[in-house]
């Protein structure tokens, strides 16, 4: 019995092949470039996916949330991690305090508040953190502004006791918005300029930047190329989901986790229903292939519409199959989230289920 035939769905399937591959090609892509690999957790959530990173060089790893971090420290699979984030309010920093004693912590800051609170509890608990200046290159998100006033904030921190500039980061997402993979290569690049010349802004001022460090999947085949720049921190690479398709680099084959779902209904000839909804799929809007998510086997049909448990299909006059019982794999829109919805992922190897990988982080957005 297949893994089509053995499993429940929804749910998520990892074809094990394509996993590694794309883990061993992001490095590989990382040590000929001369840039450290710090990938970013908070799309795979595993700790299985989390050594694999490890083994194909990684020098520590990212998270969004503390929760994040947490889970993966009481797993044993992480020792190192940047919290590209920002940690505020008493609860946080607590938290942070504690971490601190487990694990080498480094922390993101964009604003005198922010950082003058973890200065006062880092100095009152004795300790010493890491931290980054979280640069806005373009996104308008959180972040300063490169140039001057990424200096001005610079040389605040500096002053702070109990806070170590440890160098700055990006996450230049505003990728996204590229149309063709040449302007996302535009995009990228100011990106890395950016960064590199606000680090060389800096280190003329006399406050040394160690790390200058980029993150974006779309983006990481070209800023860590900016002569400077020296980590990346990808995180959907792993899997990849149907908004990398519009830049051409990834297809089908390149995805290499899908939602097993099944059809549970066929009431029209242009209609077909399957059981992965809102609460399967996500909402994220499409920015690849149309539709809320790309079915593998018929890439002419859309899923138009959820609901939070079915998916609606449209299909194209006089196509066959999408039967009733009938299993298809969908590769989400936007993966992370999808990941967020479930409790486990199945690899896949050889056509068989061969493990059964919780996924140990989800939930965590505390």
């Amino acid at each position: 019995m297949g893994y089509r035939d053995e499993l429940d769905t929804p749910c998520l399937v990892v074809h094990e092949s394509i996993l590694r591959r794309n883990v061993e090609e992001m490095a590989a892509f990382a040590r000929e470039h001369g840039v450290a690999m710090r990938p970013h957790l908070k799309t795979h959530k595993t700790a299985e996916i989390t050594r694999m990173q490890r083994e194909a060089g990684a020098i520590g790893f990212t998270c969004a949330k503390l929760g994040e971090a947490e889970a993966l420290a009481d797993a044993g699979v992480l020792d190192d991690v940047l919290l590209a984030y920002q940690i505020v309010g008493e609860q946080k920093i607590r938290r942070l305090l504690a971490l601190m004693d487990r694990i080498k912590v480094t922390v993101a800051v964009d604003g005198v508040e922010g950082a003058a609170a973890l200065s006062a509890a880092c100095r009152d608990a004795g300790k010493t953190l890491d931290v980054r200046l979280e640069i806005n290159t373009g996104l308008d998100r959180a972040g300063v502004l490169p140039g001057e006033p990424a200096l001005a904030l610079a040389r605040e921190v500096m002053q702070m006791p109990g806070l170590r500039l440890a160098g700055i980061m990006t996450h230049e997402g505003h990728v996204a918005k590229a149309t063709n993979a040449d302007e996302l290569a535009e995009i990228a690049t100011a990106a890395g300029k950016a960064m590199v010349e606000t680090a060389d802004l800096l280190r003329s001022n006399g406050i040394p930047v160690d790390v200058v460090s980029v993150g974006s999947t779309p983006a990481s085949w070209y800023t860590p190329t900016v002569p400077g720049i020296t980590e990346m921190r990808p995180g959907t690479y792993v899997f990849n989901d149907n908004s990398a398709f519009r830049f051409g680099r990834i297809g089908v084959d390149g995805c290499s986790l899908r939602i097993l779902a099944t059809v549970i209904s066929r009431p029209a000839p242009d209609r077909a229903v399957i059981d992965a909804g809102s609460k399967t799929l996500a909402m994220d809007p499409p920015q690849g292939r149309k539709g809320h998510g790309y079915i593998v086997e018929y890439p002419d049909a859309v899923i138009a519409r959820l609901s939070e448990e079915h998916g609606v299909v449209l299909l194209p006059p006089g196509m066959q199959g999408m039967e009733v019982g009938e299993r298809v794999e969908v590769i989400p829109n936007h993966v992370c989230p999808t990941i967020n919805l479930q409790d486990e992922m199945f690899l896949v190897r050889d056509g068989e289920v061969a493990e059964t990988w919780p996924i140990i982080a989800r939930g965590k957005v505390r």
